[in-house]
């Protein structure tokens, strides 16, 4: 079954260990501006969010590419780029809605997720497990356990202060 995804800011601790892992894994070095995730903080609320391609249904990135360099891996449902093909338009990283595309500092190649070939080395490495890659339908029970304790924790709070 191929698996999602997912990201769970609310977990991540702004540590930044998915971006050291990642540019570990794909280019041999640690250098997180080459990390196909990358962590978005707003410090002076405290929030970290991984941003990551979200390999969407209906990918705007691959229907904008004038070269077609764009598609779907079937064995991961990543979608990836075809660098012999990709001429560097940029347009991808332009129209990407969530930043899932970035372009190195060279300006000479697109650098997105893919995966890792079915296995993200990013979520192995999330300890706060801010991201996770699993089953899609187990999507919506994560997201309802999530909610039931919240609300179980809003009730304990209201209930101890009457």
């Amino acid at each position: 079954m191929q698996r999602i995804l997912v990201v769970d800011p609310e977990r991540c601790t702004g540590c930044r260990l998915c971006e050291a892992a990642c540019s570990l894994f794909k280019e041999k070095k640690c250098a997180p501006e080459h990390a196909r995730v990358q962590v978005t903080k707003w410090e002076n609320q405290g929030i970290y969010i991984p941003i990551v391609c979200q390999q969407c249904e209906t990918p705007i990135c691959e229907v904008v590419c004038p070269m077609h360099a764009i598609k779907r891996d079937s064995n991961t449902n990543a979608i990836v780029i075809d660098e012999n093909t990709c001429v560097g338009c940029r347009l991808c990283a332009q129209f990407c809605p969530i930043g899932g595309i970035s372009i190195d500092e060279n300006a000479s190649r697109l650098i997105k997720c893919d995966l890792c070939s079915g296995d993200p080395v990013c979520v192995e490495f999330c300890q706060p497990e801010a991201l996770k890659h699993i089953e899609p339908l187990k999507l919506g029970t994560m997201k309802k356990r999530t909610a039931a304790e919240k609300y179980s924790e809003y009730l304990r709070k209201t209930l101890d202060t009457h």
